[in-house]
């Protein structure tokens, strides 16, 4: 049977459907925000990347079979039903950030306009795609940042199956590591792939040190016009490893002149301490241009220990701390109603977190001296958002503290619309951007933000601030629903 991933879903989205159908409601319009509400591990931000993905799912929908409903939708009541989602596409609108922005807290990353049972059954696989993907992506951004020099992404046999391997690595590169170890993700994007060797490969040789140096030979007269990187580590990485290197290097020919690079490959002990002493036995074998590549379960927080160190580390190779996300595996993306027929809406909580902001909403990020100042989220055609786009003068307010606040003069500023539409009535209209684009995208939006803003730990958190409009529709529901709450009674 075919995978189709719009139907990688919750039963209850299509139990609800069922009862917008039989009601008579499935056609009010329906806005739907997908928003999270709190980085992983103290982030200041999170990275988009998926919604490519996502475009791919909405235009699946209805694609299938009547009888592939029956299969969960069983019985003669849902006949009718079933007859009706074997045909039913996505004909409404969707607004989304681009893959590379940057997105804050609550900040609407993907608005869904459009016919109340089309919008709500792509809740969870939209879901499903932007928290695997945005979770890497975020990851795989913190660890390069604990770095300048590049990090390469090969974490697919940690990954939680196939697809995540090879959209995760899509994520990871967007996010800022340089190339990927996974091949379907390279073809797919039109991005080389990259790779050494495995200790197998050195270990077929026998376990000896002259099957060591037999492996480097023989890997190095395959590969020539090639990058060329030994793996040393698989007998005694200072007492043969990088000897074993040296000599093969030489007989073949490879020195600082090569014109593809070469290096070796240190995969296990204390990094930092053997790092030193192969740069300085490299060095003494005048293969200055020798480059140390290093992996072993590294992360942002390992990274940043062992260049602190002193290591003398050229590039590293991160896996399944990417691959995974493995500090903070899971994504907090929601998908909630903000506006029906008109009407906005939210969801009360005594949580104050789960306190969402209603409405059709579109967000600004206002840049002044080429630097990004603030993020301000409009009622879509408010009177901020007209001010804002007519360049006039406009006021931001804390939400927290009205004794904060900013305000911008006309001339001072520019602004950036961060959701663009990407379908209209129901047909993709997203422009294309390839994988690489994507990445100058985001290092681009990275280098516009604050250093203080950009840190690992306890970063400077950028100001994001909602309207004076969206804020008293947000205060007039809940002053309402409490009243409602307050006087309710029943017999």
């Amino acid at each position: 049977m075919e995978f189709n991933h719009a139907y990688c879903s919750d039963k209850y989205q299509y139990t609800m459907g069922k009862s917008f159908f039989d009601t008579g409601r499935k056609d009010q319009t329906a806005i739907f925000n997908l928003f999270y509400r709190k980085a992983p591990e103290n982030n200041n931000w999170a990275v988009v990347s998926g919604t490519q993905e996502v475009i791919e799912m909405v235009q699946s929908l209805g694609r299938m079979p009547e009888d592939f409903y029956e299969k969960f939708l069983p019985g003669p009541e849902y006949a009718e039903f079933r007859k009706y989602l074997s045909t039913m596409k996505f004909t409404g609108n969707i607004y989304a950030m681009r893959e590379g922005e940057i997105a804050f807290p609550n900040q609407p990353v993907i608005t869904v306009e459009g016919p109340l049972i089309e919008a709500q059954v792509l809740e969870t696989p939209m879901l499903c795609i932007m928290n695997h993907q945005m979770a890497v992506a975020t990851k795989a951004s913190r660890v390069c940042r604990a770095t300048n020099r590049p990090v390469s992404e090969f974490g697919s046999r940690r990954a939680h199956g196939p697809w995540a391997a090879t959209y995760g690595a899509k994520a990871a590169i967007i996010a800022g590591c340089a190339s990927t170890s996974n091949i379907l993700t390279g073809v797919m994007n039109g991005v080389p792939s990259t790779g050494t060797m495995a200790h197998s490969y050195i270990t077929s040789y026998g376990s000896s040190v002259e099957g060591e140096h037999k492996a480097f030979c023989d890997y190095i007269r395959t590969h020539r016009g090639e990058n060329l990187i030994l793996l040393i580590d698989t007998y005694d990485t200072l007492k043969c490893g990088v000897l074993n290197a040296i000599r093969a290097f030489r007989e073949n020919g490879i020195d600082d002149s090569y014109p593809y690079g070469y290096g070796i490959r240190l995969d296990s002990g204390d990094l930092a301490y053997l790092s030193v002493k192969v740069r300085e036995i490299l060095d003494a074998h005048d293969m200055k241009g020798c480059k140390i590549f290093a992996t072993n379960s590294l992360d942002e927080y390992l990274i940043t220990d062992l260049e602190r160190q002193g290591a003398r580390i050229d590039s590293y190779g991160v896996g399944d701390a990417i691959a995974t996300s493995k500090a903070a595996p899971c994504f907090g993306n929601v998908y909630k109603l903000v506006q029906i027929d008109g009407e906005p809406v939210l969801k009360r909580s005594e949580d104050t977190i789960k306190l969402i902001n209603p409405g059709f909403q579109i967000t600004y990020r206002i840049i002044k001296d080429n630097k990004f100042k603030v993020d301000v989220t409009c009622l879509r055609g408010d009177e901020t958002a007209r001010r804002i786009e007519a360049g006039e003068a406009f006021t931001v307010y804390d939400e927290q503290d009205r004794f904060k606040y900013k305000t911008f003069e006309p001339g001072t500023y520019t602004y950036r619309v961060l959701q663009k539409q990407v379908i209209q009535a129901g047909e993709d209209i997203s422009e294309s951007h390839t994988l690489l684009e994507k990445k100058a995208y985001y290092n681009d939006t990275l280098a516009h933000f604050d250093p203080s803003e950009r840190r690992l730990i306890n970063p400077h958190y950028f100001k994001v601030d909602i309207s004076e409009e969206m804020r008293a529709v947000k205060l007039g529901i809940l002053e309402r629903i409490n009243r409602q709450i307050a006087e309710f009674r029943i017999d």
